[in-house]
């Protein structure tokens, strides 16, 4: 809901268009796919030029079978470079084996607008801080 509202309010400043209307459920997407391991469909909401990074990060630290997100709250979300980039702020929480202590972190995502779809190009914090610097 908050995203709804804050999504609702960036696009009062900005010029409404569909790519501020797709954010959202890019966003919510890959959270989603990433808090139940779905990591294939995950890496195709990050830009191409990443995606392998991305998903050599993944096998190389085992997270299919170690990481467990169990919980993410969306934060905020700030329209940037009218409306082609979104920072995004969450809350995302984590075990990661053999640890069975819950992480907790503020995660910053960037989403660009690329040929008509928002593709997750940087992301600091977090479970997967340092795969896309």
């Amino acid at each position: 809901m908050f995203l709804a509202l804050t999504l609702g309010g960036a696009c009062a400043h900005t010029k409404k268009n569909a790519n501020t209307e797709n954010l959202r459920p890019t966003v919510e997407s890959f959270h989603q796919r990433v808090r139940w391991k779905d990591f294939r469909v995950a890496s195709g909401h990050i830009v191409p030029e990443r995606r392998q990074d991305f998903e050599r990060a993944l096998r190389e630290s085992e997270a299919e079978r170690d990481l467990n997100i169990t919980d993410y709250e969306i934060e905020s979300v700030e329209m940037v470079e009218e409306g082609q980039r979104a920072i995004v702020t969450s809350t995302i929480r984590w075990t990661r084996l053999p640890s069975v202590s819950e992480q907790k972190a503020a995660v910053t995502s960037e989403f660009v607008f690329r040929n008509g779809t928002w593709l997750l190009e940087r992301q600091l914090g977090g479970p997967f801080d340092g795969v896309l610097p």
